[in-house]
């Protein structure tokens, strides 16, 4: 009876969707820890999410937007006064996803919806995590500090999301999904 049950249950795994998720994840995952540098960090992960997304599933996007900012914070890319602002950035990396899929999933014309949605996504993402972390940076860190954490949060945010969507886009194009 057990082997019946384990029969049934790979039958309904899709090892071309599972390889995608581990290795995009694990990219998510890892990249953190070896590359320090927000302007080539962001943008890939940014566009990892994406990709999840479009190659993988929403579910499985919405997992994986909730831990690159742990390693981010683990790896050092993230300093560590802004551990409490990593649930925000968590949240911000969910917004980012829902709206993009959620935009894209209404409209007919993919490269209008998939612009669309990377670009209210972004934006959405980039006035949340502003305006999140101002709040939090003032009371809990430093005045000279909260203007520069502040700005780590501000429209860097938007060029990363920005950036992610557009190597997201030409990966996505490669493959044939969009």
């Amino acid at each position: 009876m057990p082997n019946i049950i384990k029969e049934q249950i790979l039958e309904k795994i899709n090892v071309q969707v599972l390889t995608q998720f581990i290795g995009l994840a694990g990219l998510a995952i890892g990249l953190p820890f070896f590359i320090h540098l927000q302007w080539l960090t962001g943008p890939i992960v940014n566009a990892l999410l994406i990709l999840i997304l479009f190659l993988v599933g929403i579910r499985s996007a919405l997992v994986i937007c909730l831990v690159p900012s742990l390693m981010a914070l683990a790896g050092g890319l993230l300093p560590a006064v802004l551990a409490p602002a990593v649930p925000f950035i968590m949240i911000g990396n969910v917004i980012f996803v829902l709206l993009i899929d959620w935009i894209y999933n209404r409209n007919k014309n993919v490269n209008q919806s998939y612009w669309l949605g990377v670009v209210v996504g972004a934006t959405a993402k980039f006035i949340f995590l502003f305006l999140s972390v101002s709040l939090i940076s003032k009371l809990l860190i430093k005045q000279e500090l909260a203007v520069k954490v502040a700005q780590m949060m501000s429209w860097p945010q938007l060029a990363t999301a920005i950036c992610g969507g557009l190597i997201a886009w030409v990966i996505l194009k490669w493959v044939k999904r969009i």
